[in-house]
């Protein structure tokens, strides 16, 4: 398959419809009073653009442990018509570590995995934040383990998507089914809990990218559980939406010197697009 080159009306599209779907997953968790937290790209938009930043492609949303439990317990109240949750428990296809809430009656597939049987849809990310060990090398070892199953999940990917000797690896592991390793997630993330004092982090989620370069190693495999339980509301897009309260702090961990604006020939999207389809989702405004 060819990538899809969006237009740039189309990209606006894209967004406006990760808008849509982010405010109804915030209607809920206001309603019951989940706490959750914009992160990661979406919240250095907030920050430096009040919105999306212009050339990102994705919504990240951070919810510890026990609050994404109690979110999943209230998905009956997510609206049909627009939404729905996608996890290894709701969709027995779905390979990643991490969860999607889709976009009702839209198709969204990336390059390279047109292949997976998984359900499709525009999305956003809501990434569950869970305990790590309070010990460095603790943090350390559970970082290898969480690699090695991270594989596992993506083989059904990487043995199409790669060529030589990784494409054989891939295909070797991929006999593992990915039922072992979230039995093995599911024992793991059942010690999460908001009152402990272990930082977090997603779990099978690689930690790379600036925190993995700048951040030392005694901070580099956990974030404080603070960070994603004292929020503030911030201006997105014209709407509210909570963050981290100490945004400085979070953005310097993820990002550095935040505020500086990338070199151009690096403002892309972060994945590329095989095809796409909007159904009835709303147009650009």
């Amino acid at each position: 398959m060819k990538e899809r080159v969006l237009s740039s009306e189309e990209f606006r599209r894209l967004q406006l419809v990760e808008l849509e779907v982010l405010s109804e997953v915030d209607r809920v968790c206001r309603k019951h009073n989940i706490n959750y937290v914009i992160y990661g790209g979406t919240m250095l938009g907030a920050v430096r653009h009040k919105g999306f930043i212009p050339w990102d492609d994705d919504v990240d949303v951070a919810m510890l442990r026990e609050d994404y439990i109690k979110f999943k317990s209230v998905l009956s109240d997510l609206n049909p018509d627009i939404c729905y949750l996608q996890d290894h428990e709701t969709d027995p296809n779905y390979r990643w570590g991490y969860t999607k809430v889709r976009r009702t009656g839209t198709s969204y597939i990336r390059l390279g995995q047109e292949h997976m049987k998984y359900k499709t849809g525009i999305f956003i990310d809501i990434m569950p934040m869970d305990d790590v060990p309070l010990s460095v090398p603790g943090q350390i070892l559970e970082y290898f383990i969480c690699y090695l199953f991270r594989k596992i999940l993506w083989s059904e990917a990487g043995k199409y998507s790669n060529t030589g000797f990784k494409r054989l690896w891939f295909k070797l592991i991929n006999h593992i089914p990915a039922s072992k390793v979230y039995n093995w997630l599911d024992r793991i993330v059942k010690k999460s809990r908001n009152d402990t004092p272990n930082k977090v982090r997603c779990l099978l989620l690689p930690a790379y990218g600036k925190p993995f370069v700048h951040n030392p190693i005694t901070i580099r495999y956990g974030m404080p559980k603070e960070w994603f339980l004292e929020r503030a509301e911030y201006d997105f897009e014209g709407h509210k939406f909570w963050g981290t309260k100490d945004y400085d702090a979070i953005m310097k961990y993820s990002y550095n010197d935040y505020m500086k604006l990338p070199p151009e020939n690096q403002r892309e999207q972060h994945a590329p697009v095989s095809s796409i389809d909007f159904g009835n989702a709303p147009a650009n405004k």
